[in-house]
């Protein structure tokens, strides 16, 4: 799940119903004192280990949630899979960082047929999922070390653009990648996602309108185009997960199927466990990590099947990245600027918001992740050319980073 994503379900959270847990609350509400320990959002109620676990060794399909970037929930993932494993051996593991075009090189690298970088590069990490391997890889091995058949959950990122930029309806059905009409998003589902379009929106004006203008309207988003676009973009990325995960449990129905997926296709049973549930898979278990800091007092009843407090403590910080210091989305030509930060990279080097980023140093940057690929790679002190669409004219410019990325 993407930063924005995050920020606007916090913000959800803040209007549902509170409840208390059983023992440990601290006047800020904070998660801390149940750290290692599995609590039922239902119920607040501190959850029996064995019990959760004899549970959900019956339960076909179980859904572990994530933030991308965290070390500890990735850290979780891995003890779950071994949890699990231990108590089910016929496990099928589906991942949302590949598309299904990649299954071909999972397939091989669960067969233990190639080396790590050959996977990077032949998945094209990179470019079709872009987080840090080194994050990823633990989980990898594990499905390699025990020969443990894998899914390919998702789908290229340009079919969910397209969607977003036409609408499902206008897809040819030779264009949709086999996949089939996804069930209607719930009224709550729609909600979060107009507030999250609100957002989105709100930043687009934020680069160059200081003016005081009002924030978008949530009535007039609701019923714009551009907003039941990007409802069925949502939808056709959770739907092409949820027939990912359906196919294999119709490969084998008595195989436990486990989907690392970002937490936002999985919180509130919206996304994922919606569209099982349509294609008539029920029983499916949601299970969601919980940072110390977050607030347990305010914990949502229908968030998650369980959530699990992780220990977050002494876990190393992701090392300082080049940035450009821009929010960027997927354009018509190459990768539109939709808000350029304050005396960052690109404010200095005079990139503006609606610019369209076609290349850089010297490849082409058709979508989000083909630039941030680009951009990960350079060292500190270089130049990077850049060649901008603005307007109608073709310009190129050249971005100077820092001596330091610190």
């Amino acid at each position: 799940m993407n930063a924005s994503t995050r920020i606007c379900l916090i913000a959800l959270i803040m209007f549902l119903p509170r409840i208390s847990l059983a023992q440990g609350d601290t006047a800020d509400g904070s998660c801390a004192p149940h750290i290692a320990q599995w609590l039922d959002p239902a119920s607040g109620e501190i959850l029996d280990l064995e019990k959760l676990f004899e549970r959900l060794s019956a339960t076909r399909i179980v859904l572990l949630g994530e933030a991308h970037t965290a070390v500890a929930h990735h850290r979780w993932q891995l003890y779950m899979l071994a949890a699990l494993h231990s108590r089910n051996a016929n496990l099928m593991l589906g991942f949302e960082m590949l598309p299904r075009r990649a299954q071909a090189v999972l397939d091989a690298w669960s067969a233990g047929k190639m080396t790590p970088a050959e996977f990077l590069e032949q998945s094209r990490w990179r470019e079709v999922w872009g987080y840090d391997a080194d994050l990823y890889l633990p989980l990898l091995h594990f499905a390699r070390l025990n020969r443990l058949p894998t899914l390919a959950l998702n789908i290229d990122r340009e079919l969910v653009t397209r969607v977003g930029q036409q609408g499902w309806a206008d897809i040819e059905a030779d264009q949709r990648l086999g996949l089939s009409d996804p069930a209607p998003a719930s009224d709550a589902y729609r909600e979060s996602l107009a507030q999250l379009f609100a957002y989105k929106q709100l930043l687009g004006k934020a680069a160059d309108e200081q003016d005081g203008s009002e924030a978008p309207k949530l009535d007039e988003i609701r019923n714009s185009d551009a907003f039941a676009n990007f409802v069925d973009a949502q939808l056709i990325w959770d739907r092409a997960m949820a027939e990912a995960l359906a196919a294999g449990h119709r490969r084998d129905p008595r195989a436990l199927i486990v989907g690392i997926v970002g937490r936002g296709h999985l919180e509130y049973g919206y996304g994922i466990p919606h569209q099982l549930a349509a294609m008539g898979i029920e029983g499916v278990a949601v299970l969601l990590p919980l940072d110390p800091d977050d607030n347990c007092a305010a914990l949502p009843v229908d968030l998650a099947s369980a959530v699990f407090v992780v220990d977050s403590a002494g876990d190393p910080q992701p090392p300082a990245r080049p940035r450009l210091g821009i929010l960027i989305e997927d354009g018509a030509a190459g990768v539109r600027v939709m808000q350029v930060v304050d005396d960052s990279v690109a404010a200095t080097s005079d990139i503006r918001k609606g610019d369209e980023i076609l290349a850089a140093a010297g490849f082409d940057t058709r979508t989000t992740s083909e630039l941030i690929a680009v951009i990960q790679r350079q060292a500190p002190g270089t130049w990077l050319p850049l060649k901008l669409k603005r307007g109608a004219k073709t310009i190129e410019i050249v971005a100077r980073f820092p001596q330091n990325f610190e």
